[in-house]
């Protein structure tokens, strides 16, 4: 029940922060061009809390064409609300389509604003959420970003790595020719890569600590200094790679593993109702032997795990000074295609030591420059998934609601300010990304809409829209429900 609630606390505080963002872009480019926003709402539903902004200055108004309109009232203060249901937000004009207008406050309405200023009020919400992005990006690089050394562990012999020649102690420092310093940059690349047929290229180095650098600016050094060192190329060629696998691992997937350091069999958590759970696992458990065999590490026990599915599993156990005698039946689940056995229990943290880690930072002065360009590559992989998803390059199961948000919000959170301000980054651009999407009722589809009437010089005919309108709370219905039924199968 504390997961659940962290999580749900996690998701709204998350999306709390993109959408006041994403909405303040719109509110502010509104106000610079001199539309009246009525209200400011972050949620929908009912109003949990209400503040009245000023109202805007007085209107001159000559007095003949207050006696002709009957009306020169002065309009009240933009109404600032937080509403019930935090899953988006939005801005609302002053609009003569939504009601009456005075005719003194004609030149407060967005409907009457030049075409090319509500494209810029229309756009002004994704490039918000793009500027915190960087933002968020530019924090972090100029603090620094703690990563994990790309450095290959044993490579099984069976596997698309180890045919292409790539063996252990080796360092990824470089995926189809674009510079990876650490772990998560490598993952980032070759994800960009499932869908794809042709040819991955990995180019490597072999060990050479000590490996905790700060690397500055590729910019100013055209490259990490991995680059620098002597290396080797390899050719992975893939089909339509992990095209129908649900929640791919691409790297697992050619056979990449991270070297670790030794890992205990020391169980760190154990998620209720499930077969760990059941059997009676309890964090801090140390697994001695399975079925009679020693575990001397994490790995083994997990392999152990994975080749015994619903089937009963033999455990000895040591609880601080006790020694258990303990049955487990691991239950089965597919992963890339394969049935595995899974028990629901994660291994006890551990820390990487010094030379397994690299710290990414670059000068306060310059840390923006590296900003931009991981907002533009994130931006870039994040419309190729799309279009992967829609030409069914990837499987539509990778698509995720809020519940899965919720969940690594809250694993963000817990990891502590660095992962979660990077989350907070990859998440905005993602909503900037979508609302950029030509589909009706989304900024894109008003986006559309106006450039099309920049073209023709003249508004789209409102049955156009109206079937628009019609069409794109089809497509975003759809879209949320596939995204609600991939969350709960997950589950």
């Amino acid at each position: 029940m504390l997961e659940v609630l962290q999580s749900v606390i996690a998701l709204i505080v998350t999306l709390s922060i993109l959408v006041t963002i994403h909405e303040y872009g719109h509110y502010a480019a509104a106000r610079l061009c001199g539309v009246h926003v009525l209200r400011f709402s972050v949620g929908f539903g009912k109003a949990l809390y209400t503040r009245r902004g000023r109202a805007p200055e007085s209107i001159a108004v000559p007095v003949e064409q207050a006696i002709a309109t009957r009306s020169n009232e002065p309009l009240e203060g933009t109404e600032f609300t937080i509403a019930a249901i935090p899953l988006g937000g939005y801005v609302k004009m002053l609009d003569e389509r939504e009601g009456f207008v005075p005719d003194d406050q004609l030149h407060l309405t967005f409907n009457r604003k030049p075409v090319l200023q509500r494209i810029f009020i229309v756009s002004a919400g994704p490039a918000a959420n793009f500027l915190l992005a960087i933002a968020a990006y530019w924090a972090l690089f100029t603090l620094g970003v703690t990563g994990i050394v790309p450095l290959l562990g044993d490579i099984d012999p069976q596997s698309s790595a180890a045919r292409a020649g790539l063996h252990a102690n080796q360092e990824i420092v470089a995926v189809d020719g674009v510079p990876t310093s650490t772990w998560s940059e490598v993952n980032l690349r070759l994800f960009n890569r499932i869908g794809d047929s042709g040819d991955i290229q990995l180019t490597t180095r072999d060990f050479q600590p000590p490996l905790n650098e700060t690397f500055e600016s590729e910019f100013a050094s055209a490259g990490a200094p991995a680059l620098l060192a002597p290396t080797s190329h390899y050719v992975i060629t893939v089909d339509q790679w992990l095209s129908d696998v649900e929640e791919p691992n691409p790297a697992r997937a050619l056979g990449l593993v991270l070297k670790f350091p030794e890992i205990p069999a020391v169980i760190g958590s154990v998620i209720e109702n499930e077969p760990a759970f059941a059997a009676g696992l309890l964090s801090g458990d140390k697994i001695v032997e399975a079925n009679g065999q020693s575990i001397d590490s994490w790995p083994q026990w997990v392999t152990l795990i994975q080749e015994n599915a619903e089937k009963p599993v033999s455990l000895l156990v040591q609880r601080r000074t006790e020694v258990l005698y303990l049955t487990i039946i691991p239950r089965a689940v597919v992963r890339e295609g394969k049935s595995v056995g899974y028990v629901g229990a994660s291994r006890q943290s551990i820390d990487f030591p010094p030379e397994m880690q690299r710290v990414v930072s670059y000068p306060l002065y310059s840390a923006w420059l590296p900003a931009v360009q991981k907002t533009w590559s994130v931006t870039v992989f994040t419309l190729d998934s799309i279009k992967k998803m829609i030409v069914g390059a990837i499987s539509p199961k990778n698509l995720s609601g809020p519940i899965t948000i919720a969940q690594i919000a809250s694993a963000t959170a817990q990891s502590g300010p660095e992962s979660f301000v990077g989350f907070i980054a990859l998440l905005s651009i993602s909503l900037g990304v979508l609302n950029l999407l030509p589909i009706p009722v989304l900024d894109g589809g008003h986006l559309l809409y106006y450039l099309v009437e920049l073209v023709t010089r003249r508004p789209v005919p409102e049955k156009i829209q109206l079937w628009g309108l019609q069409l794109g709370m089809f497509i975003i219905v759809s879209i949320m429900l596939l995204a609600f039924y991939n969350d709960l199968t997950r589950l």
